[in-house]
């Protein structure tokens, strides 16, 4: 009798022991951290490029999610990198998001958080830029000029353009506009090659630059306020991995808001400058300050009704065939709740 119980408690323990294993594999699996691989173009200026420099900000990074950042040349290239499943978060401009959604037919994008937005009240705006000493006073002066921009149809580059048709004047016909990377804007115009640049941030903060340059207009005189960078990605990994891009958005905005901090900016500024390998100098005057640098949403909102308009311009400027619904290509729910945890816990 004893051994027929001893068996019966052997054979139940090992049913326990197995059907414990089988529950645990699915959470074993569930457990391992998910990659996300978000891209980036300006270093330092593009926060995913050193978003969790300071130590103890990202409370979720190697637990529920580990970070990859990706350098591209520009936003453009980040659309087949979209495409062919290379990247799972890009910062993409404006612009870049509407072409990927009619050109790439990736009709699966989604807007998902804020990266920066140009013209914001009180904050810095790009800026169309002349020699001090030039005869160049207002728009109507640029006729016959030439212009540089970093690329027809990006952001800048289309603010430009909306400026010059407001004042009756067209590329080709009145002016003429030759591509210049950003990089390469201030000695082009130190040279005389062009007459007008556009600029932006980190190189419009050049002390150089304005020593010898004058802001004709800015991108807010232009379209106002400009959606400058949204972070999008593709609905079937936001699906996918949602608990984790939660995870991971509520350290990105943690990381935003202790950036953004003036209390913090000496700290910050020093852990950029030895990131990138440059002076302290360099950024000290403007990164993350309100008047030298973009507007970051403190809870990672984009601005949707910006970014409904500045679509809106994109195809008024012949660079979009038709004009797109913003609004059904976004899901911010993510970064709501994600904010709403970080609120939570202050």
């Amino acid at each position: 009798m004893q051994k027929v119980i001893g068996f019966g408690f052997m054979r139940s323990l090992a049913a326990a022991v197995i059907g414990a294993f089988v529950a645990l594999a699915p959470a074993a699996a569930r457990a391992e951290p998910v990659k996300i691989r978000i891209s980036w173009v300006a270093i330092v200026s593009n926060i995913p490029s050193i978003l969790f420099l300071k130590p103890g900000i990202a409370r979720h990074d190697g637990q529920s999610y580990v970070l990859e950042p990706l350098h591209f040349a520009n936003t453009p290239l980040m659309v087949p990198a979209l495409a062919t499943g290379e990247i799972d978060i890009a910062t993409l401009s404006y612009s870049a998001f509407a072409l990927a959604i009619q050109n790439a037919k990736l009709d699966d994008l989604r807007v998902i958080a804020d990266e920066f937005q140009d013209g914001v009240e009180g904050y810095y705006s790009n800026e169309i830029m002349v020699l001090k000493d030039s005869p160049i006073r207002t728009i109507e002066d640029l006729k016959g000029k030439t212009l540089s921009s970093n690329g027809p149809g990006g952001a800048v580059d289309m603010a430009l353009r909306a400026m010059l048709r407001r004042h009756g004047l067209e590329d080709k016909r009145d002016v003429t506009i030759i591509e210049v990377s950003l990089p390469n804007e201030k000695a082009v115009l130190a040279e005389h090659k062009v007459d007008v640049i556009t600029s932006a941030t980190p190189f419009s903060q050049d002390p150089e630059l304005r020593r010898i340059a004058r802001t004709l207009f800015t991108q807010r005189d232009a379209i106002g306020t400009t959606q400058m960078i949204v972070w999008a990605a593709r609905a079937g990994f936001l699906a996918k991995n949602r608990a984790a891009l939660v995870d991971f958005l509520e350290d990105t905005i943690r990381a935003r808001r202790y950036y953004t901090d003036p209390a913090n900016h000496a700290e910050i500024v020093a852990l950029a400058a030895q990131f990138s390998k440059q002076p302290v100098d360099k950024y000290e005057s403007w990164l993350f300050t309100k008047s030298g640098d973009y507007y970051r949403d403190p809870d990672a909102k984009p601005d949707i009704v910006a970014l409904q308009r500045n679509v809106e311009t994109q195809h008024e400027l012949g660079f979009l065939n038709t004009t797109i619904d913003v609004a059904s290509f976004t899901d911010l729910g993510l970064v709501t709740e994600a904010a709403a945890r970080v609120n939570a816990r202050k």
